[in-house]
């Protein structure tokens, strides 16, 4: 991949999601999966294929991509044990735990309102 323009659409994007904190934020945690995954993790470590159980809709493929985003973005710690046959682990770190209390109300509001909106 070669560098980016200092002016294309996607480098001033990028500059307006670091200037604003909520965009920063919606960002880490933004997409279809990223969320969902967050909260499956909610109660301690899960290996790859216990997530992909607990979240049959999506593929393999989605899972290991949204898992390394959130590996890079700080929000999931990944722990590889050198054993035969190799076990990964997933958990969630202290700045996603932290989130948790925000995906809860998050969860009140959507119970309030679902019903509201035809989707």
């Amino acid at each position: 991949m070669g560098n980016r323009k200092e002016n294309s659409t996607n480098m001033l994007n990028e500059k307006v999601i670091l200037e604003c904190e909520l965009m920063y934020a919606i960002c880490m945690i933004g997409g279809r999966w990223k969320l969902l995954i967050l909260c499956k993790l909610e109660n301690g470590k899960l290996r790859f294929s216990e997530l992909r159980r607990h979240i049959p809709e999506i593929t393999e493929r989605m899972l290991a991509l949204q898992l390394r985003e959130l590996e890079k973005d700080g929000l999931v710690k990944r722990t590889v044990y050198a054993e035969v046959p190799p076990r990964v682990d997933y958990e969630l770190t202290e700045i996603s735990e932290e989130l948790v209390p925000v995906w809860r109300q998050l969860e009140v509001w959507a119970v309030k309102h679902k019903n509201l909106v035809q989707v």
